[in-house]
């Protein structure tokens, strides 16, 4: 068993990964493959890549601890992410240039919804990559949610570190002015200072959240307006004009 973010240095890591992938900005190549597995059987994998990366991945599965947490191995200029929980193993291979947390950001979405879908139900019994054709397709929408919107998940995480961070201040100073035996009156006002800033933190969050909403929105309703077009523009090429009578 492997603890977490182990470099890989006991898995062999020969890895055939696509060539020509572009770098920089995220893109549709910067997930490369993606499973879950009960235990350390594949049910659902998605990719529109070829390589031995699948491979890597399972000898990495393998080697994986059962507690939950999340791990992360290195290859070739890729990470191989994984986030187990309950007996299920959640993994995405993503280029070396996608950050970690947008990684596990994507298999937190990947295991919401397959919990939602099958837990305790199908997935206990479901057999080795019998739930490809059900699931694969929705791995590879949350890719595309992912990458898309990489951005405001950034911002997202990072408003989530601040206000972690501001917990942990919190909790420290609170420890030092027991220790010191601070008065309670100036204890309770700096509490309510970092409570007040972490409360801007969350309004932060929110606004960023509210963002992501109306632009998906947007997007869905600029697609509506363009079927709706082009349902229009078959009508009157059929019917010759608004009278389909004749």
């Amino acid at each position: 068993m492997q603890s977490g973010r182990s470099r890989g240095s006991s898995v062999l890591c020969f890895c055939e990964f696509p060539t020509g992938l572009s770098c920089g900005a995220m893109s549709q190549e910067s997930f490369i493959y993606s499973f879950v597995a009960r235990g350390t059987m594949v049910l659902a994998e998605y990719t529109e890549f070829t390589g031995n990366f699948p491979a890597i991945a399972a000898q990495c599965l393998h080697k994986l601890p059962s507690s939950n947490n999340k791990f992360t191995y290195n290859c070739d200029h890729h990470t191989f992410n994984f986030l187990v929980e309950d007996g299920y193993a959640y993994c995405v291979v993503a280029k070396e240039s996608v950050g970690k947390q947008i990684s596990i950001a994507f298999l937190e979405r990947v295991k919401a919804d397959f919990k939602k879908r099958y837990g305790g139900g199908k997935a206990d019994t479901a057999i080795a990559k019998s739930l490809n054709k059900e699931f694969g397709p929705v791995m590879k929408g949350h890719m595309k949610y992912i990458i898309d919107h990489a951005e405001e998940i950034e911002k997202l995480i990072k408003v989530k570190a601040q206000v972690s961070e501001v917990k942990s201040i919190m909790l420290e100073n609170i420890d030092k002015a027991i220790d010191r035996g601070e008065n309670l009156t100036i204890l309770a006002d700096k509490t309510e200072t970092l409570r007040s800033q972490a409360q801007d933190f969350r309004k932060q969050g929110a606004q960023v959240h509210r963002k992501m909403w109306y632009q998906n929105m947007k997007i869905k309703l600029v697609v509506l307006g363009i079927l709706l077009f082009l349902v229009l523009v078959i009508w009157l090429s059929i019917c010759g004009g608004f009278d389909c009578t004749n």
